[in-house]
């Protein structure tokens, strides 16, 4: 079942181009926000399946291109975040230490959304192709063996970054939890459609070139691993995001106007658009191919704008 919020964060059910409005179905979920109310039914879903059924069944919807798809979880009570956890194509010798870490909810943003690129000397602005994972009931040191029963759902995930913000080692907090750096949708699909989340291709593409072309078979530490190391951590609730990284080689700089389309197999299509007001620009080339060209630093040095290095 692939589960979304629309319009006035009504909750539907995609079925097939259209969306039914499953609203009145769950409305007796106890809730002052929506994502109270999709946390209410991740916990109660085998409750509500049947009645969810019966009412997409007889009820044709709307066209999904007629409505305003908004982000399926709106407001996680966590969003975290694995680091450098991709094996990235074979060309790491050995996985990284196991890591991660958070963003802020305020992050959040839907499908159509737009990411914003903010008037800060960040080295270049880039967003990560990740598979996130939706928990679906309370975990709490949870075993490798039992992880994936802990596992409601899954959606597509865009880690936007902001690089190299001073001063030296504050980065993720700086990086990462910027206001509108967590697209995440468009939909929220259900785990029985997945056969095998651990063999999905996941592809990037900016203004229609792809970019970011890779498989989850390619992940350091493997879903479980992931989920059993963040609760031992902490407690994961039900409506949490779990996102599980991406294989950097793909990386481009995000620029003014940009369209971005994340898409990962049987998950749909996430489009977000890039606005920077100070029309900063780079070279529309993947961080692969800045390393391989010979030329200093870490990323794409900035080519015009605010923040450029004077030549």
């Amino acid at each position: 079942m692939k589960l979304l919020h629309f319009n006035d964060f009504e909750l539907g059910v995609l079925k097939g181009d259209n969306v039914v409005d499953v609203s009145s179905v769950v409305a007796d979920i106890p809730h002052l926000s929506p994502q109270d109310r999709i946390k209410g039914l991740i916990e109660n879903f085998e409750d509500y399946l049947g009645k969810i059924k019966a009412h997409v069944a007889g009820n044709d919807g709307v066209p999904v291109s007629s409505v305003r798809i908004r982000s399926p979880l709106p407001k996680p009570g966590n969003i975290d975040c694995m680091a450098v956890n991709y094996m990235e194509n074979g060309t790491r010798e050995a996985p990284a230490p196991i890591n991660a870490f958070f963003k802020s909810s305020n992050c959040v943003i839907g499908h159509g959304d737009t990411m914003v690129m903010s008037d800060i000397p960040a080295k270049i602005f880039e967003g990560e192709a990740e598979l996130a994972m939706v928990i679906g009931k309370r975990a709490t040191n949870v075993s490798e063996a039992d992880a994936m029963d802990y596992v409601f759902g899954y959606t597509n995930f865009i880690d936007g970054s902001a690089r190299d913000l001073p001063p030296a080692g504050n980065t993720f907090y700086q990086s990462k939890s910027r206001e509108t750096f967590a697209p995440m949708g468009p939909y929220l699909v259900t785990k029985d459609e997945i056969k095998n989340p651990q063999n999905l291709h996941v592809q990037l593409r900016n203004n229609g070139t792809v970019y970011q072309d890779f498989n989850t078979d390619d992940m350091a530490h493997k879903l479980p691993k992931c989920i059993a190391w963040v609760s031992a951590v902490h407690t994961l609730e039900p409506g949490d995001i779990l996102a599980t990284g991406t294989n950097h080689r793909g990386l481009n700089p995000f620029m003014d106007g940009d369209t971005i389309e994340l898409e990962i197999e049987q998950l749909g299509c996430l489009t977000i658009h890039i606005k920077d007001d100070l029309k900063r620009t780079w070279a529309r080339i993947t961080r692969l191919e800045h390393n391989e060209s010979g030329d200093e630093g870490r990323y794409t040095p900035q080519l015009t704008g605010k923040y450029a290095p004077e030549k």
